[in-house]
């Protein structure tokens, strides 16, 4: 690592700050956030045990459902274990190449997770506006390719970013990382050089996945809504939009965070730091926390199977 004129060269250690000015009560703020991921592992595996396990549950519904839990397992786990450790084991220090991994690790997870609620939104679309052709149209081999599809996009995505980091940028201010984990405008702020081109290609990245998505699910569940209200019986109506619920709730709960973690980012000096990282670390552990609870308690096939394995226990 070579220091000139107040810049670094290429540093091969990075440091994380944690939460500015909360540094005092980090070793608390730990306590809630480990408590936030061990539920979420334990809910979302059991979610993937009770899918694996019921014959009547491999359908293109359920299998995006595993997908979501699985992604939302693997999400958790990139980010809160090095945050425990500087939190609780004064373990600030990544090497710079690891703290990329990490974020194409975070910001791909991400575009899965978002991918993945695509897909259940077309799902419903179908099985809704077209039931007759549902079992026709989302095939097995389809329901492969779009979990192909939505896995590698956000992770080929995402490569270009590591690219334009490591090959553009030389010389950082400094080397600390005002954050808990390394994700992209976090890095870029480091550096001493001009960064249009990568914060250009960031919002790019984010808008071909995250917002291309959004767009998409929301013209789904309009027409939906259409054909529901369109439905001659009440009863079929309330059942219908019943199935998307736990969905919806889903969807809400992952772009609202996203939405205000996008914004306060890019806010400046009028939101402090700390409000922002910790909305941060919220938009990539709540969803994980959230998402089984929302479909155990709102699909009965999933409830009656928890009820069924509590009950064979005692």
């Amino acid at each position: 690592m070579l220091v000139t004129n107040g810049t670094i060269f290429m540093p091969y250690m990075l440091t994380f700050i944690g939460i500015p000015g909360l540094e005092n009560i980090q070793n608390w703020i730990g306590i809630p956030f480990l408590v936030m991921y061990i539920i979420a592992l334990m809910g979302n595996s059991l979610l993937l045990i009770i899918i694996k396990s019921e014959p009547s549950l491999h359908e293109p519904m359920y299998i995006f459902l595993a997908m979501l839990g699985a992604t939302d397992i693997a999400l958790s786990t990139s980010i809160v274990p090095k945050m425990l450790g500087i939190f609780w084991f004064h373990l600030p220090e990544i090497y710079f190449d690891v703290c990329l991994f990490q974020m194409w690790l975070i910001h791909t997870f991400q575009g899965i997770e978002s991918g993945v609620l695509l897909a259940m939104a077309l799902d419903r679309y179908i099985a809704i506006c077209y039931p007759l052709k549902h079992a026709t149209i989302f095939t097995q081999q389809l329901v492969i390719n779009i979990g192909a599809g939505v896995t590698l996009r956000p992770a080929i995505l995402v490569i270009p970013c590591l690219l334009l980091i490591k090959c553009r940028l030389k010389l950082y201010r400094t080397k600390l990382i005002s954050h808990t984990y390394c994700e992209h405008m976090a890095l870029i702020k480091l550096a001493a050089e001009d960064v249009h081109i990568n914060k250009f290609y960031g919002l790019l990245g984010a808008f071909t996945v995250g917002g291309l998505d959004f767009i998409l699910i929301t013209l789904s569940y309009i027409q939906i809504f259409i054909t529901v209200f369109h439905l001659p019986q009440k009863k079929a109506r309330l059942k219908a939009f019943n199935t998307c619920i736990p969905h919806i709730c889903i969807f809400f709960q992952f772009y609202l965070l996203a939405f205000f973690s996008f914004f306060a980012h890019r806010s400046g000096p009028y939101i402090s730091s700390y409000i922002h990282i910790m909305l941060s670390n919220l938009y990539l552990l709540v969803p994980p926390l959230l998402n089984p609870f929302v479909y155990g308690v709102k699909t009965k096939h999933i409830r009656d199977k928890v009820v069924k394995m509590l009950c064979s226990k005692d």
